[in-house]
């Protein structure tokens, strides 16, 4: 192994570990089997990983004050915070299709019968579902930026704390779909049916818990639940607004 005095990636001259033009390693050394096998391989999964899981445990743990570390430059410890919205998007909708898949084979039903409206509304959700879950994002994020002013984030920075409260949503929503394959199951299906009950009511805290963990400390209590349940209301005045323009939209 060698320390090279230009940068081989770029040519810039380097005289620390890594070049301060673009980040690359300047330590070189010949890929050996052993070392393809246990530095590139094994040690990037490794980091991959650590990522990942670091990420997961602030979202759940502290995602509020995670998010305003990560905007205050904190950043080389997270992993990117969208895409992995987006690969816990995808999981979740894969097993929920795969439950709607197969529980027909397990659960008797009965066909409940759909006016026009309603299988177009189907089949829109069903097209569009992953863009419909991200459109949320937004849609936290202009609700934060209209309600928590006094911490003076520009709308990029509340996108920034949206998506790691989104995040946790998504790895709660995660564990509790699983429960819903003990549907498959004769004397455990109580336990998805719990899950279904307590869904509502754990999001919901988490939620509340999420904006607190970041702004909670420049409100009054009684103005912090104020303004969180301005924030829900107008959720789902944004969500119902949307929903109806959808279905007009079906309609012509």
């Amino acid at each position: 192994m060698s320390h090279n005095t230009t940068c081989l990636n770029c040519t810039e001259p380097v005289s620390l570990k890594f070049c301060p033009n673009c980040g690359q390693k300047c330590d070189t050394h010949r890929i050996t089997f052993k070392h393809l096998v246990f530095h590139d391989i094994i040690h990037g999964i490794w980091h991959f990983e650590k990522g990942i899981l670091f990420t997961i445990k602030e979202a759940l743990t502290r995602p509020g004050k995670a998010a305003l570390d990560y905007i205050a430059g904190k950043r080389i410890r997270y992993y990117n915070v969208f895409y992995l919205a987006l690969l816990l998007i995808g999981l979740n909708l894969f097993l929920v299709h795969f439950y709607d898949t197969h529980v027909g084979a397990f659960i008797k039903t009965e066909k409940v019968a759909q006016n026009h409206d309603g299988k177009q509304l189907d089949q829109f959700f069903d097209s569009y579902e992953k863009l419909l879950l991200i459109g949320l994002l937004p849609l936290f994020a202009i609700n934060s930026f209209i309600l928590f002013r006094k911490k003076k984030l520009n709308f990029s920075e509340h996108i920034i704390v949206s998506g790691m409260i989104y995040l946790g949503i998504l790895i709660i929503s995660l564990s509790l779909n699983v429960f819903i394959f003990f549907d498959f199951t004769e004397n455990f299906v109580f336990l998805s049916e719990a899950s279904d009950f307590v869904a509502p009511f754990l999001l919901l805290s988490y939620v509340v818990f999420a904006y607190y963990n970041a702004f909670g400390t420049l409100y009054t209590k009684f103005s912090f639940i104020f303004k969180m349940l301005f924030f829900i209301a107008l959720l789902f005045v944004e969500v119902l607004a949307f929903m109806l323009c959808v279905k007009a939209l079906l309609r012509s």
